[in-house]
């Protein structure tokens, strides 16, 4: 059988994905959801892509192996937890709920996401949290274990990006250049060094303030706690803030 009741009362579904095509492995989701489950156990997952596409739940899916791109998107309520890499698009366009990610993620993780949030234990690729917003009294947060490719935070318009550096090994630099291009809202916490050359003209530096330093305890903490690190270790690291400068930066490139 490929799924398989795993507690008398229905709650808890474990399902074999091996073979399946993304669709009907999510139409198998759904039916378990429907029936009340609340928490799946994907085994053998193998690149299938959109895996709980727009899923509204408040279910638990545990994913062990590797999911193909676009996981949680439009993800409104649910926990995914994958115990290995994500690929691209983790979390697009997210609304609601939580991502969690024990290994790498690719490119465009949290691609214009507006609420929700997603934990990443090590690095990412490029474009993360490109295009993130925040929308109806709410935004998104990306938490990055390790460090990230170019154009991190391209275009951000909202939410909260932090970047742990916690793969560099001692005191080696963000390698990322065109961090924060085009960034007109939001704000990324970065633990580590980088240099001004590496950052987009919109995009302004400081120390994190009393307010900044609590987003970053919660936040720290809860990424800790899902990844057995310390939070006061993590905390004790030199953070950067970095802010857009304008409201609009191309504003001028769209006018008569």
């Amino acid at each position: 059988m490929s799924v398989d009741t795993l507690s008398q009362k229905g709650l808890a579904v474990r399902i074999d994905a091996n073979g399946f095509h993304h669709r009907e492995l999510n139409r198998l989701i759904r039916e378990a959801v429907a029936e009340g489950a609340q928490r799946i156990d994907l085994h053998g997952v193998c690149g299938q892509r959109y895996i709980a596409t727009n899923l509204r739940s408040g279910a638990e899916i545990h994913i062990h192996g590797t999911p193909g791109n676009d996981l949680g998107a439009f993800l409104d309520g649910s926990r995914l937890i994958v115990y290995g890499n994500a690929q691209d698009g983790c979390g697009n366009t997210m609304n609601e709920g939580e991502i969690i990610v024990h290994g790498h993620a690719g490119d465009i993780a949290g691609l214009s996401a507006r609420g929700g949030r997603i934990f990443i234990r090590e690095d990412v690729g490029y474009r993360a949290g490109i295009h993130m917003k925040e929308y109806e009294g709410k935004g998104p947060a990306l938490v990055i274990g390790g460090t990230a490719q170019d154009f991190l935070g391209e275009y951000m318009a909202g939410g909260t990006m932090v970047v742990l550096g916690l793969t560099l090994n001692g005191g080696n630099c963000h390698t990322a250049s065109f961090v924060g291009t085009g960034m007109h809202g939001g704000v990324i916490y970065l633990r580590g060094q980088i240099n001004d050359y590496q950052l987009g003209k919109e995009v302004g530096v400081s120390q994190p303030n009393r307010k900044d330093r609590a987003i970053l305890r919660e936040l720290v903490t809860q990424f800790a706690g899902h990844f057995g690190f310390d939070a006061e270790e993590i905390l004790a690291g030199r953070f950067v803030k970095l802010f857009p400068l304008y409201l609009r930066p191309y504003g001028r490139l769209y006018t008569y």
